[in-house]
């Protein structure tokens, strides 16, 4: 090869490998964390995402009702949804008061670039 033409195959096969690299990250999805807190059967949290670029807007969250002391999704029971939105710098969702006591816990579904999540277990006890 010739003395110019060594440099430039260098720099386009550099350029290749970060594109590569480049597409390898595009793909890979965000964490997403959904937050739920309650008051007298009033379910609402938050959802955020580990890529502040990537949006949290219109992602649906389900509010379950346990079955048992653990969360498992096969039994336990859907009794709320709401679909976040921004308010602020946030997104927020809120059920409203649902009259649902006991141990509950969101859950927001896989989105186009991020993973899903589900919170931690909270207890709504009657006032």
């Amino acid at each position: 090869m010739s003395r110019t033409l060594l440099p430039i195959s260098m720099v386009l096969a550099l350029a290749g490998v970060m594109a590569v690299a480049g597409f390898a990250n595009a793909g890979t999805l965000a964490d997403s964390t959904v937050t739920i807190k309650v008051q007298s059967g009033d379910f609402s949290g938050t959802i955020s995402s580990s890529r502040p670029m990537r949006r949290a807007q219109e992602r649906k969250v389900v509010v379950f009702k346990q079955a048992g002391v653990n969360q498992d999704p096969s039994q336990d029971e859907r009794v709320a949804s709401d679909t976040a939105s921004l308010s602020g710098d946030r997104y927020e969702w809120s059920t409203g008061n649902t009259g649902v006591y006991g141990r509950v816990c969101a859950r927001v579904g896989r989105a186009e670039h991020c993973k899903a999540d589900t919170s931690r277990t909270v207890r709504s006890v009657r006032p």
